[in-house]
């Protein structure tokens, strides 16, 4: 067991580099955050893809809270929400509250194909529309589901880090 700890004593702490800063614009309201973003998630009527890669994001492989986001409990503790698919229309007054719950400045994130413009289930009957549709979004997020990477990117480009 001792030999063990002085290992980890010689070795030390082992981590791989941060990637490069992402490219592309910062939101205008993301600068007012000051490097740091809270996040609340909202499912606006997903097939829970989308949250299986926001967990795996939020993991401790790709560990976006060390770029400065973090998951919260309420939208009144947010800076930031995190929209996941359709918009269906039980959730279009629920979505628009929770947006207006949120302190300003506050930005709002379309995450995945369904939530930027319906994706799979576009011409549903159950649906009020994509997210744009519903609250202004300030950044989206491509892909479906998207990948972790392209999660922690994205809120990379909120934090500035």
């Amino acid at each position: 067991m001792l030999s063990l700890w002085r290992k980890i004593r010689r070795t030390g702490r082992v981590a791989e580099p941060a990637p490069p800063r992402p490219s592309g614009d910062m939101p205008a309201a993301a600068a007012a955050l000051g490097g740091s973003v809270q996040v609340r998630h909202v499912d606006a009527g997903s097939c829970n893809g989308c949250e299986v890669e926001i967990g795996s994001a939020f993991g401790p492989v790709y560990d976006a809270e060390r770029y400065g986001a973090r998951l919260v409990a309420s939208p009144r503790h947010a800076d930031a929400l995190l929209v996941t698919g359709p918009v269906t229309r039980n959730m279009a007054a629920p979505l628009r509250r929770t947006y207006e719950a949120t302190p300003a400045p506050r930005l709002a994130v379309a995450v995945g194909d369904c939530a930027r413009n319906c994706g799979a289930f576009a011409g549903a009957y159950g649906l009020a529309g994509a997210v744009s549709d519903v609250v202004p979004v300030d950044l989206e997020i491509a892909g479906c589901p998207p990948r972790p990477e392209a999660i922690v990117e994205g809120l990379r480009k909120l934090t500035g880090r």
